[in-house]
């Protein structure tokens, strides 16, 4: 049998789908009896090597991290999006970082972010 150099084996795998990646990592973890998705799991999702698919969120809490300098302008927002009173908004805006919604779909998670950072705050999605 020919050996087969490392670039060719690179150029093989990225003509393979993640599917075709995925079975052939499996098999060559049976036929040399090793493990190969620990280290993968270390380095992240970096490369073609990955197997592990991405599970996309379904679920996001939109935390105020700070009122960027306008803090009436994103208490009223707040209030919009939360229906919390003036004082509990306030209260909310001031004790930043601090969760605005949570448990949130993405849209509305996203339509969240965008109206707040309108408004100057500083806002991320976990």
């Amino acid at each position: 049998m020919a050996k087969i150099s490392t670039e060719d084996l690179l150029e093989a795998f990225k003509e393979m789908t993640l599917i075709e990646l995925s079975e052939f990592v499996k098999q060559f973890e049976d036929v040399f009896d090793v493990k190969a998705a620990a280290p993968v799991a270390i380095a992240g999702p970096a490369g073609p090597a990955a197997t592990e698919e991405v599970v996309e969120k379904d679920s996001f809490d939109v935390v105020l991290e700070g009122d960027g300098g306008k803090k009436i302008q994103v208490i009223k927002v707040v209030r919009e999006l939360t229906g919390l009173g003036l004082k509990e908004a306030k209260d909310a805006v001031e004790s930043a970082p601090k969760a605005i919604l949570e448990g949130v779909n993405k849209e509305k998670a996203e339509a969240a972010k965008a109206k707040l950072e309108g408004e100057g705050a500083k806002v991320t999605l976990k």
